[in-house]
């Protein structure tokens, strides 16, 4: 085994001599030498191995409102990266020169757990986060930075699709703080036809998310003209979360715009993000958010007591701030839901480019 092929977990053989992957729901059936449909797991010598673990495209420090986050420490910086592959195939992937590269030779930074996590302490990073491609598919290392991390104080983020078995999941989950799991629509028909995927996967993660564990999560649904923004289609997302989650879990509807398989959809226009918003407000959701477009009144966080804006935002810039460091309204002492601490100042919309240099 080289040491591009760390050990992976969650697997076992079957009868027919296959080893099946226990990672996703995709449930890949492996021949000697194969990849999964992520790519990135590979059974090598009847072990499954991890080829990117250490791995990275490059990494980035944002603002943690470009995750997106609005509710989990405003105004903060985040160490982002991610690596190579994706265990669903969306035909709209905005990500898609990283999630669907087969091109080993791009993941060009090696970092170990305990660098990554030093560079976010010593850059000032809240947290770090696993983006770009999903983490799933690169959960043992993900784990084990989140592990150095914890360590050093600094918080971890998973940006998925949320497509992962239990028992994984469980794990998985254990290490992170918080997380924005993509619901890529409501249908299982658009899952189907456009990311080969399910949508009942999904549901049950943020269900588990939200019952059974303390991560702070929020939910992204990237509006497609034509393909998941009907008012029907949304209503009934908003009613499931409403009743299934609770009415205090954030919500961003974001722009699409024209790319990978999907270069013929027009891009989103900023009407039908409105309309989702208020649709949302009026099933009951307290933080509902706009993404990709500038619209004030979409990014600003709102007391769901007495209505008064908190943080008013701008795409990515922080024009006002007045939660307290415990999370309430200063007006009318209402609880806003999300992870806050004393604020001094917002990172701002940059994003700055790092190098990861090994101990």
């Amino acid at each position: 085994m080289s040491e591009r092929e760390y050990p992976g977990r969650w697997w076992h053989m079957l009868d027919d001599g296959r080893m099946q992957c226990d990672l996703c729901p995709r449930d890949c059936r492996l021949h000697e030498g194969q990849r999964g449909a992520c790519f990135v797991r590979m059974r090598a010598n009847d072990r499954m191995v991890l080829t990117t673990y250490g791995r990275s495209s490059g990494f980035c420090i944002d603002p943690i409102e470009k995750k997106p986050l609005n509710n989990f420490y405003p105004g903060s910086s985040v160490l982002s990266f991610g690596t190579a592959g994706c265990n669903l195939a969306c035909k709209f992937c905005q990500n898609w020169d990283i999630s669907k590269s087969r091109d080993m030779d791009r993941l060009a930074d090696e970092a170990s757990p305990e660098a990554i996590a030093k560079a976010a302490a010593d850059n000032g990073c809240r947290s770090v986060a696993f983006t770009y491609n999903d983490p799933v598919i690169f959960a043992e290392y993900a784990m084990d930075i989140a592990d150095a991390c914890h360590e050093r104080g600094v918080q971890t983020v998973a940006v998925t699709a949320g497509y992962i078995h239990p028992e994984p999941r469980r794990e998985f989950y254990a290490k992170m703080d918080a997380a924005n799991v993509d619901l890529k629509a409501f249908t299982d028909e658009f899952y189907f036809k456009l990311c080969a995927a399910r949508l009942n996967p999904v549901l049950d993660t943020l269900a588990y998310l939200k019952h059974e564990t303390d991560v702070w999560f929020e939910i992204t649904t990237l509006l497609i003209p034509g393909k998941n923004d009907s008012s029907g289609e949304i209503e009934a997302e908003c009613k499931w979360i409403r009743k299934e989650l609770g009415p205090d879990v954030p919500v961003h509807f974001t722009a699409f715009h024209p790319d990978y398989k999907m270069t013929d959809i027009p891009a989103t226009p900023a009407a039908t993000l409105r309309r989702a918003r208020d649709i949302a407000l009026a099933e009951g959701l307290q933080y509902v958010y706009t993404g990709n477009v500038h619209d004030s009144e979409g990014g600003t966080t709102y007391c769901p007591g007495c209505k008064t804006p908190l943080i008013v935002r701008d795409w990515y810039v922080i024009e006002d701030y007045r939660v307290t460091p415990e999370g309430k309204c200063p007006d009318c002492h209402t609880t806003i839901a999300g992870r806050y601490e004393v604020f001094e100042r917002a990172f701002g919309q940059r994003r700055i480019p790092i190098a990861i240099h090994q101990p």
